[in-house]
């Protein structure tokens, strides 16, 4: 009986598919590119690489101060790259360092401006009175920030005071009192030059004592906490009596002037 044979297929090798021909190697290749590119044009390339620093609105600060800060700030390490691309420089770093640096400056404005240019304007302070403590005085705006020492013999009217302080000397773009005290010393000042009387100094002596004192070396008390309107309308009516006091007049309580 004869013997069944089985017949197999002869094995074949499969040939690799060569890399090369990888369509996913290729696709992978070119986004590799297409955003090498893009890092290379952004980030590195001479386009957009800060050229330019333009500064506007100082006037007390010079240009070539503001700029040393700025130019520390827009020097970055990218990798193993030295770059000052407009897209990298940190805007609000920028601006707090002018700021720490300049309290003459109030406000900082930085605009990009593309390709390769920075726009800082920049707002300064405006003195509107002067602020003393112990043997110093300085400039005071109209947010109670000092911001610049004065010397004695410069100083103009008003100059504010307060009662007892002691200890640190103020930092200067440090706040020394609050801004709607300081709007209602600024009133009762403008308020007395119309009746001609002229403050020499206004001294805070608590949250509801102001003790203004004149030219003629007589004293007016103001309470800041109640109607200023009203308590300058008591004040005009004491004048309009020729009834000048030797010491003060106070004008805190009811709907009376006492006068000494």
């Amino acid at each position: 009986m004869a013997k069944s044979q089985v017949f197999r297929k002869p094995y074949r090798i499969k040939k690799k598919k060569s890399i090369f021909r990888s369509k996913f190697l290729w696709l992978t290749i070119l986004i590799l590119i297409i955003f090498g590119g893009i890092f290379y044009l952004l980030y590195l390339s001479p386009y957009f690489q800060i050229k330019e620093i333009k500064i506007s609105g100082n006037e007390k600060v010079p240009t070539e101060k503001i700029l040393s800060p700025v130019q520390k700030e827009i020097g970055q390490k990218l990798l193993f790259f030295s770059t000052k691309s407009i897209f990298l420089v940190n805007l609000s770093q920028i601006k707090k360092g002018i700021l720490d640096n300049f309290p003459q400056i109030a406000e900082v404005e930085i605009k990009r401006r593309l390709p390769s240019s920075l726009g800082i304007d920049v707002s300064e302070r405006q003195g509107i009175a002067n602020f003393c403590q112990e043997e110093q005085c300085f400039l005071l705006d109209g947010e109670g920030v000092i911001f610049e020492e004065v010397p004695k013999e410069n100083l103009s009217a008003p100059l504010i005071k307060k009662l007892g302080e002691a200890g640190p000397l103020p930092k200067l773009g440090g706040g020394v009192m609050e801004k709607e005290l300081l709007s209602k010393i600024l009133e009762i000042n403008t308020e007395l030059k119309n009746l001609e009387i002229l403050a020499k100094e206004v001294l805070i002596v608590s949250d509801d004592r102001l003790n203004v004192e004149t030219q003629e070396d007589w004293e007016i008390y103001f309470n800041p906490k109640k109607d200023l309107n009203w308590q300058l309308t008591k004040l005009k009516a004491v004048l309009e009596e020729n009834y000048l006091p030797k010491e003060y007049i106070d004008l805190r309580f009811g709907d009376r002037a006492f006068v000494k």
